[in-house]
């Protein structure tokens, strides 16, 4: 019998809808599409390893959504260094007390669970304020005390789930010093960000007050992958790099002092905002940034769109829309930057 994304109005969709019916599923047309896929895997794969793999990535995906979706409202920073820091050094006070503050802001804090900076994130967050988003190895990764009791803790078979519910989740990442992890962590988020596969968020490289942990990174960056043509000088707009945690936090609140979050359709970019703009703030952003805008194409004040309306929470919040050059996400972080310099009322 054939199996299709599209209703054929065959068995197997009356028994999909019946089942449905019967699980009273939200949004049912997404869930069918979930099942067939389920079936279609069934159907051409031979090989368990193979299923098993989706299985346990499906499994571990609900779960996560299950964990954090109370706490969708509440803005979330994520928190990467080293498992192997210690209580006694001063980056591991550093990082408490930056969690502390950020909690202090109205913010909850991720960390990978574990130990050294991660329980350094945990402890200066509280558990009530905090995700521990661990992951099974055979060394180095039992979960921090101050979340092994939590409700807020998972544990990760697959270290691509894990880290899809780092950035997920995220409206912020701080990275401190650290090994190939925390390394990866921080290509990673900007890799994700530079080609628009993550939103625009803050990323944030805090040194220790005795290194130059970050500034070496930035320096092989610079003197490196830029001078060889391998990145480009708006890619620098992606990061901040701060010995400071209270800039740190201030850095972060800034970031959604006017800007809210984006949303595509199609090639046009909607700019959510948490408050107007008047339209002489507005045209000094087009004759700034006319780079990121397509020729042509011009900055307008705007309502929600159709494609929005799964957000209605945010129907009401006032919009910037263009059509966006994909090209330059280096310098939309940059134009989020100069959005966040007005003062946002509307004359």
């Amino acid at each position: 019998m054939e199996l299709s994304f599209e209703r054929t109005d065959n068995v197997i969709d009356r028994l999909i809808d019946e089942l449905n019916e019967h699980a009273e599923v939200h949004h049912p047309s997404i869930i069918r599409e979930m099942i067939v896929t389920a079936l279609k895997a069934g159907r051409e794969n031979d090989y368990p390893a193979d299923l098993k793999l989706m299985r346990t990535t499906m499994k571990e995906l609900r779960y996560t959504n299950k964990i954090f979706g109370p706490y969708r409202n509440r803005k979330k920073v994520t928190i990467f260094g080293s498992a192997r820091t210690t209580p006694d050094q001063p980056i591991y006070q550093k990082c408490r007390d930056f969690a502390h503050s950020l909690v202090e802001n109205g913010y909850m804090v991720i960390t990978g669970g574990g130990g050294g900076i991660m329980q350094a994130g945990n402890e200066g967050a509280g558990a009530d304020n905090s995700f521990a988003v661990n992951i099974r190895l055979p060394f180095e990764q039992e979960t921090n005390p101050v979340m092994r009791e939590s409700q807020h803790s998972l544990t990760y078979k697959y270290f691509f789930s894990r880290k899809l519910a780092f950035l997920k989740e995220a409206h912020a990442v701080a990275l401190f010093p650290g090994g190939f992890g925390t390394l990866d962590e921080a290509m990673e988020t900007l890799t994700l960000v530079q080609t628009g596969k993550n939103p625009p968020i803050p990323l944030i490289f805090i040194e220790d007050d005795d290194s130059d942990y970050w500034e070496s990174v930035h320096l092989f960056m610079k003197t490196t992958l830029l001078t060889k043509g391998l990145i480009s000088g708006q890619d620098f707009s992606l990061f901040s790099i701060t010995r400071d945690i209270n800039e740190a936090v201030r850095i972060i609140e800034d970031f959604y002092r006017v800007y809210h979050s984006i949303r595509f359709s199609g090639k046009t970019l909607i700019v959510r905002l948490n408050k107007p703009l008047n339209p002489e703030q507005v045209q000094t952003l087009e004759d700034e940034f006319r780079d990121i805008i397509i020729p042509g194409g011009h900055l307008r004040i705007g309502e929600a769109m159709p494609i929005e309306s799964d957000e209605p929470d945010l129907a009401e919040l006032p919009r910037l829309i263009f059509d966006f050059d994909r090209r330059y996400y280096g310098l939309l972080h940059a134009f989020i930057r100069r959005l966040n310099t007005f003062d946002g009322s509307a004359p």
